[in-house]
Order: C-alpha cells, then sequence, then structure tokens
C-alpha cells in the first residue's frame, strides 16, 4: 500500500472501544475498569485490571479480563500484545459458547489489525465469521463493520465507486438506528474516498466538514483531530498553505485518548510534508524532529520506511537551501562572517555542555537501575529462604507426627497383640485367635495409613502455586514490573524436593527478566496436563536473539536453568524476538 493509501485505512478505523457485549460478568464486577476507561489517565485502566484477582475468577470472567486487557495494549500502542490477549480471549469465549463476546473480540481483533501495515494476516476469514453472525442475529451494528472492512478492501484496490457503495449502504443502517454521530463517522470515510480515489477537493471537503458539528456535539475529539487532519491534507492538495497549517495544527492541539504515538507520527509525517511544499524549511525541520522522536516508540517497517522518504526529501530540500545560502553567505562582508563564526563557536559550546550533562544524567539513571536491581535480587532471595524454611518446618513436623502415630497408637496396638499370642499359646482357643487376627489386622491398615500420609505431600503451609504468587506479589510492589501468574487445574500439591525446584526454576527466571529484560510486565502460567506441568513465562522486554544465549553462556544464568530441568527430566524452549519480548515454556513430567 502506497503512502497515501496508509493514512486512508488508518482514519476508515481509527480507535475502536468496543466495549460492549459484557459490561458486568457472571461473577466480577468490571465497573470499576469502565470507570477507569473514561478517565484521561490510561494507567487507571492497569490498576483497575491489576486489582482483579485471575487465579480467582471463573472462565468467563477470565476470558472478560483477557479482552480489556487487550483493548489495554491496543490504546497505548502495543499492537503485539493486544493481537495475542485478543486471541486467548476469543478462544476462552468460543469455548463457553459466547458467540456475542466472539463478535466482539472480531471486531477488536480487526481494529487492532487495521492500526498495522505490512501484515501478512488474512482477515477474511474474521470478515467471514463477523458476518454470518450479523445475519444470523440481524446484529444491524456488527453487519456495518462488516460493510466497513469490505469497502477498506474495494478502498485498497482503487475501486471509488464500489466503495462508495459500501459506506453508503453503512449509512443506511446507522440511519435506521438514529446514529447521527457514526453517519458522520461515514460522511468523513466518504470524504476520503473522494481526496484519494476521484482527486475531487470539494466535494472531499464537503463530506468532511459535513461531519463536524455531531463530531463536536458528542465530543468525540479523537475523530475531531483524524478530521482536522484530513482536511488539512485535502487543503494542502488545492495549494492552501494557510488552510491546511490551519487544520493540522487544529488536528495537533487536540489532546488524544488512544493510539497517541501512531496517530501523532502521521500528524508530524504530514505536516513536515506540508513546510517542504511550502518552503517553510525551519518549520519542516522542527516537526521532522518530532517524528524521530516518536519513531523509536512504533514497531512498524511501512512506517519507516515513510519516515526515510520524508527523510531523504527533507534532506534534499536542505542541500537545496544550504548551496543557496553559500552562495549569499559569499556576497557577504568580513564582519558577518566573524558573526556567523561566533555563533557557531557559541553553539558548539553549548552543545557540549548539554551532551556532558546528559552523560551524567545517564550515569546516574544507571548508578539508581542497578540499585534497584540489587533490591529486587535481595527479595528474591528472602523469598527463597522463606520457601526453604517453610519446607522443611513441614517435613520436621510430618517426622515428629509419625514418629508420636508409630509410638502412641501402633504401639500400644502391638502390645495388646504380643499379650493375646502369650494367652493363646496357653489356651488355643478359636476366640481369642479370631480376636488376635483382627488386631493385627487393625494394626496392618494403620501401617497403611500413616505411609499414605507420609507420601501425601503436604509438608508445608503453603505449597508451590501460593509461593509464586507471593514472590510475584513482591516483586510488583517495586512498580518497576507487573507480574501476574495464572493458573489451570493446579489445586493439588506436587512432591516436596519438586516444588522446591521447580520454584527455583521460576525464580531464576524472574530474575532474567528483572535484570536483562526491561520489561513492564511479565506474566506466569502453570498448567497440570494430568501427567505434565507446563510452565510458560512470557515478558514485553526488549528481547534477544536465542542463538547467542546457549545453556553454555552463563551470562543469563541458562546454564543452571537448564540443568535443573534436565534433572526433572524435562525440556525447555526459548522464543524471543528483538524488542517483541521473550517467552520461555518448561514442560516437567509428573
Amino acid at each position: 500500500m502506497n503512502k497515501k493509501k496508509r493514512h486512508i485505512s488508518t482514519y476508515l478505523l481509527p480507535v475502536i472501544f468496543c466495549i460492549t457485549g459484557f459490561c458486568v460478568s457472571q461473577n466480577t464486577n468490571f465497573e470499576n475498569v469502565l470507570d477507569a476507561y473514561n478517565s484521561s489517565n490510561k494507567q487507571d485502566i492497569l490498576i483497575e485490571l491489576k486489582k482483579i484477582d485471575t487465579t480467582k475468577i471463573n472462565k468467563y470472567d477470565k476470558a472478560t479480563w483477557l479482552y480489556y486487557f487487550a483493548d489495554y495494549n491496543s490504546i497505548i500502542d502495543n499492537h503485539h500484545l493486544a493481537y495475542v490477549y485478543i486471541l486467548k480471549s476469543k478462544k476462552l469465549f468460543k469455548e463457553l459458547k459466547q458467540y456475542s463476546d466472539v463478535k466482539d473480540c472480531n471486531v477488536l481483533l480487526l481494529g487492532i489489525l487495521n492500526h498495522q501495515n505490512n501484515l501478512e494476516i488474512d482477515k477474511k476469514a474474521i470478515i467471514s465469521e463477523l458476518k454470518s453472525y450479523a445475519l444470523k442475529k440481524k446484529d444491524t451494528l456488527a453487519l456495518a463493520k462488516v460493510y466497513q472492512q469490505i469497502a477498506i478492501q474495494y478502498l485498497d484496490n482503487n475501486d471509488g465507486n464500489e466503495t462508495l457503495k459500501y459506506f453508503n449502504l453503512i449509512t443506511n443502517l446507522y440511519k435506521l438506528r438514529k446514529d447521527t454521530l457514526e453517519i458522520a463517522k461515514c460522511n468523513m470515510n466518504i470524504g476520503t474516498v473522494y481526496n484519494t480515489v476521484f482527486n475531487n477537493q470539494d466535494s472531499a471537503l464537503y463530506y468532511t466538514k459535513k461531519a463536524v458539528p455531531y463530531l463536536k456535539k458528542y465530543k468525540d475529539y479523537q475523530n475531531l483531530a483524524y478530521n482536522y487532519n484530513n482536511q488539512a491534507q485535502q487543503y494542502k492538495l488545492l495549494k492552501n498553505c494557510i488552510e491546511a497549517e490551519k487544520y493540522f495544527l487544529k488536528a495537533d492541539s487536540i489532546p488524544l485518548k488512544g493510539n497517541i504515538s501512531k496517530s501523532k507520527v502521521i500528524f508530524y509525517e504530514n505536516m513536515s510534508s506540508l513546510y517542504l511544499e511550502c518552503k517553510e524549511y525551519k518549520k519542516a525541520a522542527l516537526h521532522f524532529d518530532k517524528l524521530i522522536k516518536l519513531k523509536d516508540s512504533i514497531n512498524d517497517t511501512k512506517q519507516n520506511i515513510a519516515i526515510s522518504k520524508i527523510k531523504e526529501q527533507y534532506d534534499n530540500e536542505k542541500v537545496r537551501a544550504n548551496s543557496l545560502e553559500i552562495e549569499s553567505k559569499r556576497k557577504q562582508n568580513f564582519n558577518l562572517l566573524i558573526g556567523a563564526f561566533a555563533f557557531i563557536l557559541f553553539g558548539g559550546t553549548t552543545a557540549f555542555l548539554i551532551q556532558k550533562n546528559t552523560k551524567r544524567k545517564q550515569k546516574l539513571a544507571e548508578q539508581e537501575k542497578e540499585i534497584e536491581k540489587q533490591k529486587v535480587e535481595t527479595l528474591l532471595k528472602d523469598q527463597e529462604l522463606i520457601s526453604i524454611d517453610a519446607m522443611i518446618e513441614g517435613q520436621e513436623k510430618e517426622r515428629q507426627r509419625i514418629a508420636n502415630d508409630l509410638h502412641d497408637d501402633l504401639g500400644g496396638l502391638m502390645a495388646t497383640v504380643k499379650l493375646h499370642f502369650n494367652v493363646l499359646k496357653d489356651k488355643k482357643t478359636p476366640e481369642l485367635f479370631d480376636k488376635t487376627n483382627t488386631l493385627l489386622d487393625e494394626a496392618y491398615q494403620k501401617v497403611r495409613s500413616i505411609a499414605h500420609a507420609k507420601n501425601s505431600g503436604v509438608i508445608a503451609k503453603q505449597g508451590l502455586l501460593k509461593a509464586i504468587q507471593n514472590m510475584a506479589d513482591k516483586v510488583s510492589v517495586s512498580n518497576k514490573i507487573i507480574i501476574n501468574v495464572i493458573d489451570h487445574d493446579l489445586e493439588d500439591r506436587l512432591e516436596n524436593s519438586l516444588e522446591l525446584t521447580i520454584f527455583r526454576v521460576i525464580q531464576e527466571l524472574v530474575t532474567n527478566i528483572i535484570k536483562h529484560a526491561e520489561a513492564t510486565e511479565a506474566i506466569i502460567h502453570l498448567t497440570n496436563h494430568e501427567d505434565s506441568l507446563n510452565i510458560m513465562i512470557e515478558d514485553n522486554g526488549k528481547g534477544f536473539n536465542p542463538s547467542q544465549v546457549t545453556t553454555k553462556n552463563k551470562g543469563m544464568g541458562i546454564s543452571s536453568i537448564d540443568k535443573r530441568v534436565e534433572h526433572l527430566n524435562g525440556t525447555m524452549t526459548i522464543e524471543s524476538e528483538i524488542n517483541k519480548g521473550t517467552t520461555i515454556i518448561i514442560d516437567i513430567p509428573i
């Protein structure tokens, strides 16, 4: 898709808040989460989601939680994480046959995919599933989303007539519902079609401006910003630099609630292009610098290519400007040259001092980060000692209980049996023989009961799941990283030494995340498959190249972890990619 169309797909589907279908779930109250969506601080959403203990909620509520977590990541432009969690949510809803909620997942899923470029993911299956549901349930809102996707496909093929046909169908659906806000959005999209396909800027401006009163009335400032950006683009094509700049500045001045980085990148890219075309090079340079500062926060190859094109265009214009400036300087007198030299010297000195101050701040920040890591490592070690002490205490109590049972219960019973044998030796009566045999059976059953209790695995107060949850809670207290623990069918305790070894493995992996990953979130999954235990730990950190970190490389403690897993006859798989986080999967037979 060329650069012009990239803007189109962005504005056809801006931010989609699909908070419909399950505002309040079956058992868990999500009202505080919904209130957080209406706040101006996106961190409130994460805080409210964190308050819900996902280890104690039912399957439906867990699917709902995953949906909101996906939507939150979509809002903050973490679309790779949003994609992962919405698929998990959709899978659970399908298992529960909650097809209305599956529909909401599909709508959000399409919104996530439409915000990404160069994705080789076929959306036809998702659109087909959504269309089947919409026709079966006569759901006009879902059908409108389907028509919107079809319109985008025709637009990608430059088929303006078919695109307008489907946008008119969408408009009619919203007219039946008397939804003037959605009709206004359709007018925006129709204006985009006239702009990009038919190159009819007058019609484009007519439909785009037609939407403004309704966007203001319903306080839809997100789409109002996109509307102003579209108007600016249309004025730019009409060579009206003044009006184009006016509407670009309006778009940039509106506070956005979601997808801020990607929206601002498009605004600054368009504005720098406008200023270059209007030969206002200083303003072009200013917005180009803003563009550069945002590009590292978005992992989007196509956007990087677009930025490179603008940079190339900007550099070419800058070379021409420099040539003119050099020619002009040749005609200037000696005093101006002295002044220019003095300015360069002053600028160089200032830059040197700024660089020196920046390095000093970076060094202080690194020292503070190292101190924080040491605190977390100390916390993990303390947690391990507490867990080991608890297990040792449990073992000692178990030994003491067995000893008491042997002495008080079984000892007395065997003394009675011995007395009966002495009497049986003298009298040899059948009744006494039966009584003695019954006592022997009772003694045998008590021995079996003690042996069964010995192997029951109750050796400590907490157990593996509770110990891991405590560790995650203590680490999360630092506010540097949030760790969630999700278990599946892990109600029964495991053998003592196995629990201790697994705890140490997970603790070492969490330490690696804290020390190396620079992650803000991590999730520990524990799944009991009857004959095996599956452990999956995933984070959103900077990732690494797994081929460069082998079991022989002790830099991240992989060697000790691998040996412990191998000792348990288990397997370990590492999946990681630069800037896309890390997932470690461990399977241990139980």
